[in-house]
């Protein structure tokens, strides 16, 4: 007799998700939801016409388990790639401090003409990073192993 696969028999493995379009943009946004990083692991090398950012991510797709299971949440590190940038902006986002820590809230695509257009990246305090783009192209990639969240509990939502 043989047994269907369950989920837990399954191995986790880092996330590596890409966002071409306003709908694969939901699903990282949502798994970005709360992320936290230093303004010191925000870059954007416009040569190469890339920014990313080094956040550490809470994990919301182990949420669920983590509260049926009665076991810590957890964190990852994560870097957060937007390709094809062509300009940066921020408006209440202070560089100069680079131990100041950022909290990402939401992210948005506007779209312009010919696939471009503007990627905003909305931060706790009324921050927002916007990105001018030639195409939407978003990459999120798990880079650590995860970690038990300092606090132990998973963020708050706002309703």
């Amino acid at each position: 007799m043989t047994e269907d696969a369950r989920f837990e028999d399954g191995r986790e493995a880092p996330l590596r998700l890409k966002a071409l379009d306003a709908e694969d943009l939901a699903v990282i946004a949502a798994l970005v939801q709360d992320a936290v990083f230093p303004a010191a692991e925000m870059k954007w090398d416009h040569k190469a016409r890339r920014f990313a950012i080094l956040l550490n991510r809470f994990r919301w797709e182990d949420a669920p388990n983590a509260q049926a299971r009665k076991r810590s949440y957890e964190r990852v590190q994560a870097v957060l790639a937007v390709e094809d940038v062509m300009k940066v902006q921020s408006q209440g986002v202070d560089k100069s401090d680079p131990d100041m820590v950022f909290s990402l809230l939401d992210m948005a695509f506007a779209p312009g003409e010919d696939g471009a257009g503007r990627l905003e990246l909305t931060l706790a305090g009324d921050g927002v990073i916007a990105l001018e783009v030639e195409a939407l192209e978003v990459i999120l990639q798990d880079v650590t192993r995860p970690y038990v969240a300092p606090s132990n509990k998973a963020p708050s939502h706002p309703a």
